[in-house]
């Protein structure tokens, strides 16, 4: 029997991933592809030898050659990527960065922080995803116009998983997208937990360069909880000028300064900096003070990644789901949010290359 290399490939591509969804080709999950008389053997590169689901994705890939090569031996061995000590084992292995974007408190525009940030990355060309994790309080559907739209659900061996939306270029996940937009919250301790792990565990993420985290405000189980499902590279602080807000912000970098969580800071953003009136574009107008964002970054050793005006087209832009740095006709809010996009890119360049990935953090 004279068995065709590409013949192969085309069967394997029709395999699954668990993880991802993409087919195993598409995944870069197949190594060491050889030919022998009538035996095919390969080798599936999998996030961990722990990772479920090994027996049904042998199967199945025994199951698809066998419906082109019926009667073909094949071997399929399994290997860890995490046998290469500087690879961490990760829930996401498709995902190379996880990136909080947290407060000490509400209010302060975190949202609009997160989900400008997620497209300014992708403007940099980056591939992008946004998790909005502030559970008691989703923005994500209406700063993305995707109000009422619901995640398709796929089975990947009998177990459904649900496929984020796409909005801008971007992937997204909200809890806003699978509850009534006027349907209260009502979770806590595990049931809370379990609604954040999903985000993570049973979506359908793509090859991502970052997953921007939008966290609710404070230090509570949102954030305990994504520190211990997924390795979180770094965490971004947002604050407004003022001192009751940096009081609070300072609270939520000590928490991830924490010994036993030891995530990185990546960098502070000060928003509502200043006011600036749209038939006075020269003029600022400090509201809220000035030199909270800059404090805050001096005593948690860290940087000032920007700073971002009050003006009225942000929250217009918020509100009508097209976010302000997809605007030509403000530049002064898309320049100050497409800096900070480019300084976080550089933050997180410069952690990857200087400190130890981040571990998943466990906890007793």
């Amino acid at each position: 029997m004279s068995i065709d290399t590409s013949t192969v490939v085309r069967a394997l591509a029709k395999v699954s991933d668990p993880v991802t969804g993409q087919d195993l080709i598409t995944a870069n999950m197949v190594r060491d592809l050889a030919i022998q008389g009538d035996t095919i053997s390969f080798t599936l590169e999998l996030a961990s030898l722990n990772a479920q689901h090994k027996s049904e994705l042998n199967f199945a890939c025994q199951n698809a050659i066998a419906e082109v090569y019926p009667g073909v031996n094949v071997h399929v061995h399994m290997m860890s990527r995490a046998a290469d000590p500087q690879q961490p084992t990760s829930s996401l292995p498709q995902v190379k960065n996880v990136i909080a974007v947290a407060s000490g408190k509400g209010g302060v525009g975190k949202s609009t922080i997160a989900a400008n940030l997620a497209l300014g990355l992708k403007m940099l060309g980056a591939r992008v995803g946004l998790v909005d994790a502030d559970i008691y309080g989703p923005s994500v559907p209406t700063m993305f116009g995707l109000q009422g739209q619901r995640p398709k659900v796929r089975d990947v061996y009998g177990q459904p998983k649900m496929v984020p939306l796409d909005a801008y270029g971007i992937a997204l996940m909200s809890i806003g997208f699978i509850i009534e937009p006027d349907q209260a919250v009502v979770l806590r301790g595990p049931r809370l937990a379990g609604i954040i792990k999903q985000f993570f565990n049973d979506c359908l993420w793509p090859e991502l360069d970052y997953l921007v985290v939008d966290l609710p405000p404070g230090t509570g189980d949102v954030q305990l909880t994504l520190v211990q499902t997924v390795p979180v590279t770094g965490a971004i602080i947002v604050t407004t000028p003022q001192e009751v807000a940096v009081i609070d912000a300072v609270k939520a970098a000590n928490m991830f300064q924490l010994p036993g969580v030891a995530v990185p800071l990546i960098g502070v953003v000060e928003n509502m900096s200043w006011f600036t009136p749209k038939e006075l574009p020269d003029n600022k107008y400090l509201i809220f003070g000035q030199g909270g964002g800059k404090k805050l970054a001096l005593v948690n050793n860290t940087v000032l990644l920007g700073q971002v005006p009050l003006v009225q087209g942000i929250r217009e832009a918020g509100d009508g789901g097209r976010p302000i740095i997809l605007d030509d006709e403000d530049p002064i809010s898309r320049e100050a949010l497409l800096n900070i996009a480019k300084n976080v890119a550089r933050q997180v360049a410069i952690r990857n290359e200087t400190i130890a990935p981040t571990q998943v953090v466990k906890m007793s």
